[in-house]
């Protein structure tokens, strides 16, 4: 027997590999306020989910396609009559609401939509770590090429254009290495969940940064820390995967906030 005969190193590893990937893609997602722009591509999953079933077809391409599509329309329309905001509540809530319509004609197939909502990181499979870590070290070799551009198109989009680099090319980057995270984590933490575990991470790492790579790295022990410490717990209580490995992010969230709000009173 090896180590992953075992589920829970299965479900370990997957989480941990998920929180790589979603670490230095979070920090990116909340010094651009691209928090809905997150969710809209996250919802898009379960319609990726319905058509994979439907044609018979790898839930993670039919996730990878469409999520990359949501992220291609988002990009392709905003400033051309349409803000963002409004795009995203568009877009997102009608590709959610298409996926579940879309579940509901499957005949002949069973769909665990909750695993699909919430996730099922219990029941990853060798081949779906495969899947994961192949999509984790797409995403991490995509994030290290590009740190520079896409740090700087961030940071300052004018210093950018003079440097002789296209910030919306950046953007276009960063929106296909979130489709590629959306897609091996749906299994993992549910299409509803995923940009929880983008999101909080970064924001617990924020206030302890003094540099981005030194956030990128405090994000990436933290969400590592969510997944297996979350992972613990549910196993020991009997709670829905997911959700605590979120609840657990949140708790050191909560944590570092009023840390970051003892040490400025002292400071004063």
């Amino acid at each position: 027997m090896t180590g992953l005969d075992s589920f829970l190193v299965r479900a370990l590893l997957a989480g941990v590999g998920v929180a790589i990937a979603a670490a230095p893609l979070g920090c990116f997602v909340v010094w651009r306020r691209m928090a809905y722009f997150g969710d809209a591509t996250a919802q898009a999953a379960i319609l990726g989910v319905a058509l994979a079933l439907a044609f018979s077809t790898s839930i993670f391409l039919g996730v990878l396609v469409v999520s990359l599509l949501m992220a291609i329309a988002v990009f392709g329309l905003t400033g051309r009559g349409y803000t963002m905001d409004t795009l995203l509540g568009v877009l997102s809530h009608c590709a959610l609401a298409f996926g579940l319509v879309a579940a509901s004609f499957l005949s002949g197939v069973r769909i665990d939509l909750m695993a699909y909502l919430f996730g099922d990181i219990l029941a990853v499979g060798k081949n779906d770590l495969v899947v994961i870590w192949g999509g984790v070290g797409l995403v991490l070799l995509l994030m290290w090429w590009r740190w520079s551009a896409l740090l700087t198109s961030t940071l300052n989009p004018d210093l950018a254009y003079a440097a002789g680099m296209d910030p919306r090319r950046e953007q276009l980057i960063l929106t296909v290495a979130l489709a590629v995270v959306v897609a091996v984590a749906v299994k993992v933490i549910g299409a509803l969940l995923i940009v929880a575990l983008l999101i909080i991470p970064a924001a617990t790492a924020r206030p302890f940064s003094k540099t981005p790579e030194q956030m990128v790295l405090i994000a990436t022990v933290i969400g590592g820390l969510s997944a297996a410490g979350g992972l613990q717990v549910a196993y020991r209580f009997d709670t829905p995967t997911g959700p605590t490995i979120v609840c657990l992010a949140a708790v050191f969230f909560a944590v570092s906030t009023v840390g970051s709000l003892i040490r400025g009173r002292a400071m004063n």
